[in-house]
């Protein structure tokens, strides 16, 4: 059974909190971050660059978020900002309201109380790549401990670079909750990098990088407490099933919701009056400043029938910034 945390990711019930673009402790060769994100000291919820707090409960409530994971850089360097944001998600949805934050330190016993009472429930713990093998007996193996005793459930997520038995060590031991294994992608951020040290694409992958994937599922998959999440699933489960929460959750009477999470619509250029003269119903139409936007399927009728001279079907993402996918003309 997988963890709480993931459940709702799968779901695309998590809001995705960026705190701080910063990671002081190394600047691992894969690390994914794109440069409008790394070593800066935005946030941002989802896509939305967080202004305010009221920026970060619209987002949450644009897709009604079951949760909400905690990201960087590394959101332990910006602490008090981490814990003020999880004692507000808190607050305003309640308890029930899953938190978990990704972290590559240890942090120690007072940052574990401080996220503890602000309300994290999980802690996935990301140990340097070049200690894997060699955590037993050092801060790495005692946080678990501490983390558990200050109340957060500890967890590792790490990328699939190769399978690693001590992992599965520290699971039968009680010291970690479970493993996650993301599987190795290459991507703007860190593809020149990722190169450097020899890693390819998979062969049809926009992403995963070719290689370990085999290796990892033989020595780690069978363990009850290992999930390994490919890129596949993250982009056609996961993202797709946010897109399509929020699409869903923000939608007009009159736009469709895609498969994608992506919505459609029509737009066109005619007044507002012609509408009104043709007595289309309020309800498949919204007046913009400077055009009118419409069922997409009335829109094609209309052209067809020579009601209004030309518009256009727009296809685009239900996210604050409403990138446009596709747009297609009619006339």
């Amino acid at each position: 059974m997988i963890s709480k945390g993931c459940e709702q990711c799968a779901m695309g019930g998590k809001m995705v909190l960026f705190v701080y673009g910063y990671c002081d402790q190394r600047d691992c060769f894969y690390c994914p971050l794109g440069e409008n994100r790394k070593n800066v000291t935005d946030v941002y919820a989802n896509e939305r660059k967080v202004e305010s707090d009221e920026d970060v409960i619209a987002e949450a409530k644009r897709m009604e978020a079951l949760g909400t994971s905690i990201t960087g850089g590394e959101p332990q360097e910006a602490l008090d900002k981490t814990c003020r944001y999880l004692s507000l998600l808190k607050e305003e949805f309640g308890e029930d309201h899953h938190t978990h934050l990704y972290t590559g330190i240890t942090g120690g016993r007072e940052n574990m109380r401080r996220l503890s009472e602000a309300g994290l429930d999980e802690i996935r713990f990301h140990p340097p790549y070049e200690m894997w093998g060699d955590l037993h007996g050092t801060e790495w193996e005692d946080i678990l401990y501490v983390a558990r005793e200050e109340g957060l459930t500890p967890a590792f997520e790490i990328p699939g670079i190769r399978a690693e038995p001590e992992f599965l060590e520290f699971l039968d031991e009680g010291a970690a909750e479970f493993c996650n294994v993301n599987e190795f992608e290459m991507s703007d951020g860190n593809y020149r990098r990722m190169q450097e040290q020899g890693f390819e694409l998979q062969e049809g992958h926009m992403s995963a990088v070719d290689g370990s994937k085999e290796e990892i599922l033989g020595e780690m998959g069978d363990h009850e407490r290992v999930y390994f999440c490919t890129s596949v699933f993250k982009d056609a489960a996961q993202h797709r099933n946010r897109l399509k929460r929020m699409a869903e959750n923000i939608r007009r009477e009159f736009d469709d919701v895609t498969d994608d999470g992506t919505l459609v619509y029509g737009k066109t250029w005619a007044t507002p009056e012609e509408f009104e003269a043709l007595g289309v119903p309020e309800e498949f139409y919204t007046v913009k400043s400077n055009h009118i936007e419409v069922a997409w399927w009335l829109l094609e009728e209309m052209v067809e029938d020579g009601d209004v001279q030309k518009g256009e079907i727009v296809e685009q993402y239900p996210t604050v910034d409403g990138t446009v996918v596709e747009r297609t003309p009619l006339a």
